[in-house]
């Protein structure tokens, strides 16, 4: 079960995406190396939150969040602590039928290329590469793949 979530709820949705961004992204960003870039992460956030469009939806124990716009899932984090519950399986689900609600008839992400875990989360719910690649803007530059879904036929696993 998700909740709305906005602007109020920053600070969580921000503790939450350093949880699982620091364990899920340890092997691409060592955090001795690239400590997490919190005052931009939470600028991002902040942004993306008061954006029109954009919604953002927060486990009720509040152990992950999804943040979405017109047919883009923009955020999935989980803390790690939840990594297997169905946590970021419920959010996903949420924030497709709230796509596919919102009348987008194709949803779209970007992941780490490295992000096997995520890519094979992904994978097993339909997504597929779309073929667009683009290095992250922070060191050391990582590759991110971008991955698109049909909603028209989508349906909760």
């Amino acid at each position: 079960m998700s909740r709305r979530a906005g602007v109020a709820d920053l600070d969580l949705l921000l503790a939450i995406q350093k949880e699982s961004a620091v364990a899920g992204y340890a092997h691409v960003f060592p955090p001795g190396r690239y400590p997490f870039p919190e005052a931009e992460v939470r600028e991002s956030l902040r942004r993306q939150l008061e954006e029109p469009g954009t919604i953002a939806l927060l486990d009720e124990g509040a152990r992950g969040f999804a943040l979405l716009g017109p047919g883009r899932l923009h955020r999935l984090y989980v803390r790690p602590s939840a990594w297997g519950d169905g946590v970021g399986a419920a959010l996903h689900d949420d924030a497709l039928a709230l796509l596919r609600d919102e009348g987008s008839d194709t949803a779209s992400l970007w992941v780490l290329a490295d992000n096997t875990r995520a890519r094979g989360f992904y994978e097993r719910r339909g997504w597929r590469l779309s073929g667009a690649e683009r290095p992250v803007p922070s060191p050391p530059h990582p590759l991110e793949v971008g991955y698109s879904i049909d909603l028209s036929g989508w349906s909760r696993l």
